[in-house]
């Protein structure tokens, strides 16, 4: 376990690469010991300090609950990190390449909370109810620990590598279709780069919203109403470079889109 001392030094760690767009060793090398619990630690470290700078929360994300993407990093669990409100950016957005580091893209659903959600215990039907609207949203991935070798520790100590999401589309009730079966097709430069379902998440897209229930519930925390939750990635992440037109098509639930410059 590692000390408070040790939780503040890596979020300053964080902060200074997140603010200067550097990257940091990875945590496991200089902390062999350090836990998943730990790595919590210092993301909750990171966000209380966002808060207290006034950065607004509006949700989370769920990170690594496909098979493709577990397989992608090399992580077995899924994990989560926080959603502020300056991360968030309308359809068709030009966004700035440099804010980020080793930028790349996964397509989600982002659930849009009506009520409120507690765990533990939640199931999918209480996340189906809890659920105002479910919406196709693109995850844009920052990374500013090192790539290679990152383990699970690193990765939610780096708020789960949580950059920005871009949302659109056609806002849909969740009872009005089988969440399952939304596929999308992923496009760079009216290139298709990536295909996928939902069902590759947990075999349901809800079942991650419920993991997450569960799991911060045993920190003594819920998910609100009003907050928006990324369900997790059913592609692999695709890196983008300056330049690059991403879009993403839902068939009937839409498409969204973001330029980097």
């Amino acid at each position: 376990m590692l000390s408070q001392e040790e939780i503040r030094t890596i979020a300053d760690e964080l902060a200074a690469a997140e603010r200067d767009r550097t990257m940091v060793p990875l945590l496991t090398t200089r902390h062999p010991g350090m836990t998943v619990e730990d790595s919590y630690a210092v993301q909750n470290e990171w966000r209380r300090r966002g808060i207290e700078n006034g950065r607004r929360p509006v949700g989370r994300k769920i990170g690594l609950t496909s098979k493709v993407m577990q397989a992608a990093t090399g992580i077995d669990e899924p994990d989560y990190g926080a959603i502020f409100d300056d991360m968030v950016f309308e359809n068709g957005s030009v966004i700035e390449h440099n804010r980020f580091s080793n930028v790349r893209i996964e397509v989600e659903l982002a659930f849009v909370l009506g009520e409120a959600l507690d765990g533990p215990g939640a199931t999918v039907f209480d996340v189906l109810r809890a659920t105002e609207y479910v919406v196709p949203a693109l995850e844009i991935l920052s990374s500013r620990i090192e790539m290679p070798g990152r383990t699970i520790v690193d990765t939610i100590s780096d708020n789960a590598a949580m950059g920005a999401m871009v949302y659109g589309g056609n806002p849909t009730d969740p009872h009005a279709v089988d969440l399952r079966w939304i596929s999308a097709l992923l496009y760079r430069n009216q290139t298709i780069e990536e295909s996928g379902v939902a069902a590759a998440v947990l075999n349901h897209p809800a079942m991650g919203v419920a993991w997450l229930a569960d799991k911060i519930a045993q920190h003594g925390d819920r998910l609100e109403a009003g907050e928006i939750i990324l369900a997790g990635s059913f592609t692999r992440p695709m890196w983008v470079e300056k330049g690059d037109t991403v879009l993403a098509d839902y068939g009937p639930m839409g498409t969204i889109s973001c330029h980097f410059v």
